[in-house]
Order: structure tokens, then sequence, then C-alpha cells
């Protein structure tokens, strides 16, 4: 296997193989403590124009052997640096709650350093950075990050049930959430990509108003759509968002 090859299979994970090229591809980006697996029923739901490729940062699943990114500026260098290959089909990028502000950091490197950019951006269950005040609710618990992620509800209840791989899941989920809370990004000029944000109706972490914010971080179009659901999307929810997206897709190429 060349290195080119090592670096591809480590980052991205492609659940569905398709005989043709795609027109597009759909970068998705993963939440804290969360891992590419999330992803794996996209392609069969998605138009077969549309390839996801499910990004996979270090600390989880295959990669749980490598130590997970705690700084929002490195990951970006090191998935710049993944992603060349890729940068020569159009593409798209969707995250939710952290991975939205992966995403939305990689777009800015990749606009700094003058290379393709995403023509368009999906963010999901994220407040938008206009509304962050450097105060973090997984911050100053008595019952910790374990506490956490039972009160966040995206952990499936079997793994809650064992207290040995719940403690192992926790340095991973620490370094996510340092990502984000030292990041403290405040960009001077906007992107000029067409932004479209999905928002929980009972989202307490990232409601409506709070995701409406992510119009100022563009200068092209903003749409904001509200799904029945809390921070992480039921299966109702998720068709929802994946037939919407599809549909941008589609329309814009």
């Amino acid at each position: 296997m060349t290195q080119l090859q090592d670096v591809d299979r480590r980052w991205f994970k492609r659940f569905g193989r398709r005989e043709q090229p795609s027109e597009v591809r759909l970068l998705c980006f993963h939440h804290a403590g969360g891992s590419a697996a999330m992803y794996r029923k996209w392609p069969g739901l998605l138009p077969a124009s549309v390839e996801p490729i499910a990004v996979q940062l270090p600390g989880r699943a295959d990669r749980f052997g490598e130590p997970a990114f705690d700084r929002m500026a490195p990951l970006v260098d090191a998935l710049v640096n993944a992603l060349l290959p890729l940068l020569d089909r159009p593409f798209a990028c969707y995250g939710v709650s952290m991975g939205s502000r992966v995403a939305w950091a990689l777009a800015h490197a990749l606009r700094e350093r003058a290379m393709p950019m995403p023509f368009m951006l999906f963010h999901a269950c994220d407040v938008a950075p206009v509304n962050d005040d450097d105060v973090w609710p997984w911050e100053g618990r008595t019952d910790g990050l374990e506490g956490y992620m039972r009160e966040m509800g995206g952990t499936p209840p079997e793994v809650l049930a064992e207290p040995e791989l719940v403690r192992a899941l926790v340095p991973t989920l620490r370094a996510d959430l340092t990502v984000l809370s030292t990041h403290g990004f405040r960009p001077h000029t906007p992107l000029d990509v067409r932004i479209r944000a999905f928002a929980g109706a009972e989202d307490w972490t990232a409601p409506p108003d709070q995701m409406a914010g992510w119009q100022a971080e563009t200068t092209a179009r903003f749409d904001l759509d509200v799904v029945p659901s809390g921070h992480f999307f039921g299966p109702e929810a998720e068709q929802q968002v994946i037939r919407r997206i599809g549909d941008d897709l589609v329309r814009a190429r």
C-alpha cells in the first residue's frame, strides 16, 4: 500500500462503492466523541451523483491507537494535507456539532491557501460562532464527561452500560471538546459559500435561534431548516436532512 493510499484509508471512509465516478463529493464530519460510522447508511439515501465520504478523525474506531487532536489548527492542517488528492472534483461539506466547526475551519483554511473550496456548507446542531460566549455545557460538571455523555443522548445504551468502555472513550471525547473550547476563531471576512443550517426543534444546546447566526458567516445565500429532533437526529429527521442535502447538491451541480 502506498503512502497516499494509507492516508486515504485512515482519514476517509467510503461505505458505498460506486461503479461510475460521482459528479460531486460530500465530505461528512462526525460529532465530538463520534466516528465516521454514523454515515454508513448515507450512500444508499443520497442521489447516485453524490458520493458521501465520511471523515474519520484520529482517536476512535480503527484510529483508536492514534492520539486525538485537541487543537483545531493542527487538526485542519493534517486534514488539508490528507484531502489534496480529493480536490480534483467539486465538493461540499456536512458537519454535525463539532464536525460543523471542523468543516467551517477547513473552508477558511482552504481559502487562506488559495485552494479549491467547497461550493456549499451544511451545518447541523451547532451554535453559530457569533453566539460563542466561552461557556461550555461540559465544563464544571460534578458528574464529569461521563455525565455529559449520558445527558446528550448520542451514545448507544449498550455502550453506556459498560463502565470500562465509557472510561476508554472519555479521553477522545475530552480532546474533541477541547478542540472546540480552545478554537476561538473570529474571521475578519466571511466566506462566499452558500450555507444551509439544520437545527433540531428540541435541541437545547443549539436551538434554532442560535443556529440562525450562521447567516453572518457567509456573503452568499443562507437557509435554516428546523427538523423535529433534539441534538442528535432520529431516523425521520436524518432522512429529512439527507433529502434536503441531496436536492441542494443536485440543483447546484
